[in-house]
């Protein structure tokens, strides 16, 4: 399991736009650079990124080879009532990660 930071507010008043933060610890190997041995290392990467705010998801983004390790997402959201985000994290090699936290709007 890879290491996660979510960063958001734990309240907000409604109507508030917050801004939500999140990085996840991954190598992201390109699949094109060579190893120590001469042979090119296998492509492991993060893919796909959604986030849902009660099961309606509410940002998505498809990150690809050219993407920096540990990769950082930023990306807001307008409060309108309490609840609960998921966020989930998709890659090669069946790599699946989700995470989850809770704001309370009020």
């Amino acid at each position: 399991m890879a290491r996660t930071l979510i960063n958001l507010p734990k309240t907000a008043e409604p109507g508030a736009v917050v801004t939500i933060k999140t990085l996840l610890s991954h190598p992201m190997e390109t699949g094109f650079r060579p190893g120590p041995d001469g042979r090119i290392l296998p492509r492991n990467i993060v893919t796909a990124f959604v986030c849902r705010f009660e099961g309606e998801e509410i940002f998505r983004a498809e990150l690809f080879p050219a993407s920096a390790a540990n990769p950082y997402l930023t990306f807001t959201w307008t409060a309108t009532r309490s609840g609960r985000f998921s966020f989930t994290w998709q890659g090669d090699n069946g790599f699946d990660q989700t995470e989850t936290a809770a704001i309370t709007v009020g």
